[in-house]
């Protein structure tokens, strides 16, 4: 049985709050879980220390039985120093669209023909 730490979805329309729970892969994401572990709040702001919430002893327990973290929740555990994560680096998402490269080269292109223009 494969067990993942990961959140489970509660909270009504537009004010999602979502509990850390430890549960088997195969089940639904709201569905049946083991444990409750804590919770996350996004609606509250980044400073707020109830915005995530932790029972580190039973993590710490978990994750030594060989519960996997989702990439979520390994951010709370790394915030919370339980676990490292990796920094990931995607440069090719910081370029822009096809389109926008097409729209600035030719912007580009004009302001060169309008220089010379202007040169003559």
């Amino acid at each position: 049985m494969s067990l993942k730490i990961r959140l489970a979805r509660g909270g009504s329309k537009k004010r999602p709050y979502y509990h850390i729970v430890v549960a088997d892969a195969r089940s639904p994401r709201d569905g049946r879980f083991i444990e409750k572990l804590g919770s996350w709040n996004p609606m509250l702001g980044k400073d707020n220390e109830k915005r995530v919430e932790l029972n580190v002893e039973r993590v710490q327990h978990w994750l030594g039985n060989g519960a996997q973290p989702t990439d979520r929740v390994l951010r709370f555990l790394d915030q919370a120093g339980l676990a490292k994560r990796d920094a990931k680096s995607n440069p090719e998402k910081a370029k822009p669209g096809k389109k926008a490269q097409e729209r600035t080269a030719e912007k580009a292109q004009k302001a060169e023909e309008a220089a010379a223009a202007a040169a003559e």
